[in-house]
């Protein structure tokens, strides 16, 4: 996050309702979800997810994670994702600060997340990923040295929710379908509305036979 990026304030419920035929509608998030669950979700979830980030422009959020629990087999895995980036968090861990920065991946047209985790001891973990609309799911999440998954989104109520529909790896055109006993289980992350410009964030990695390996709550607000 450079000093000099903008950072984007997302709106609240009082703010103008968002029009496909404004300037900077991003219509990309929308067009994964059906549109009267779309309609359905309160005006800030929608708002959040459909602003374009042009030039130099940076959403940022910040709050806090309020608990992380890892399984055994969890806590494993996230010291094996390690060589390709460390996408998972790498201890549990009670309240700590945290902050998320969301910016435009320009030659994709995706985009960049990059998500700051305090720690009680040693620096601040990051965790970077990119975004880009397209596979056969229309979503997917890049984490590292061509590792990724697909993403599946639904509108449920005050809430997206995304869902991994499966894992690969790719390079130089050629991708692979990871087999499901290479894969880590299923991954959910749900973007839920709290009112007044904040939010609630959960990651879940549930395995088919280990049970839930990884689990993450946070409280995040516009920035």
């Amino acid at each position: 996050m450079g000093a000099g990026a903008l950072r984007e304030r997302t709106g609240t419920t009082s703010a103008r309702p968002l029009r496909d035929k404004d300037a900077l509608y991003d219509t990309r998030f929308r067009r994964l979800v059906p549109r009267p669950a779309w309609d359905a979700l309160p005006e800030d979830v929608r708002r959040r997810f459909s602003k374009r980030l042009t030039g130099q422009a940076v959403a940022a959020y910040s709050g806090e994670i309020v608990w992380t629990r890892l399984s055994r087999a969890g806590w494993w895995l996230a010291q094996l994702c390690r060589l390709i980036g460390a996408p998972l968090p790498l201890a549990a861990s009670g309240p700590a600060p945290a902050a998320v920065a969301v910016s435009e991946d320009r030659e994709s047209g995706g985009q960049y997340w990059t998500r700051l985790y305090g720690r009680v001891r040693g620096h601040p973990q990051v965790i970077h990923s990119a975004k880009s609309f397209t596979g056969p799911t229309g979503l997917e999440e890049h984490i590292g040295r061509g590792f990724g998954m697909a993403l599946t989104v639904r509108a449920k109520a005050d809430a997206l929710i995304f869902t991994s529909d499966h894992y690969f790896w790719q390079a130089r055109g050629f991708r692979l379908r990871l087999p499901a006993w290479l894969a880590p289980g299923e991954t959910v992350v749900t973007h839920q509305h709290l009112g007044g410009g904040r939010f609630a964030f959960d990651l879940k990695v549930t395995h088919p036979l280990l049970g839930e390996l990884v689990s993450q709550h946070g409280l995040f607000r516009d920035g």
